[in-house]
């Protein structure tokens, strides 16, 4: 019941444009205590499940990236997270919007993201705190 409270205050609009559907498999990667669970809390009820973490071994249908500056090497990270992605999933990488402590800078985004083999395909506010990127592979728009 928590989670259907946290995921009503999220704007269904911003939701849909995640693009998931019931049944699908989203993993997180670099969750900490600064994710929205709002944000999380709507997006596993649209899947019907909850988020699996970095450490989930099968197939994926989508990837959430927390990702702040300071982290590490973001392209990396990128590739990492691919791993374990399907084909067509999608990568949507979470940083905190401008203005906020530990803000990503839209060019190191970007290149981080070409040398990871991904392409931007769109950017909008997704919570209070969070910017996201979606990111597919070259070659390939949503």
């Amino acid at each position: 019941m928590a989670r259907e409270s946290a995921a009503k205050a999220v704007d269904p609009a911003v939701i849909a444009r995640f693009g998931l559907s019931k049944g699908m498999v989203v993993q997180e990667f670099l969750r900490d205590d600064d994710a929205d669970e709002g944000l999380r809390s709507a997006l596993a009820t649209v899947t019907g499940q909850d988020l699996v973490g970095e450490d989930y071994g099968d197939v994926t249908d989508a990837a959430l990236v927390w990702y702040r500056n300071g982290d590490g090497d973001l392209a990396d990270l990128l590739m990492d997270v691919q791993t374990l992605l399907d084909d067509k999933g999608v990568v949507w990488l979470l940083t905190p919007k401008a203005g906020r402590p530990n803000r990503v800078e839209p060019q190191d985004i970007e290149e981080s993201a070409s040398l990871s083999g991904l392409h931007a395909t769109s950017q909008f506010v997704a919570a209070a705190d969070w910017a996201v990127t979606q990111l597919v592979e070259k070659g390939r728009h949503r």
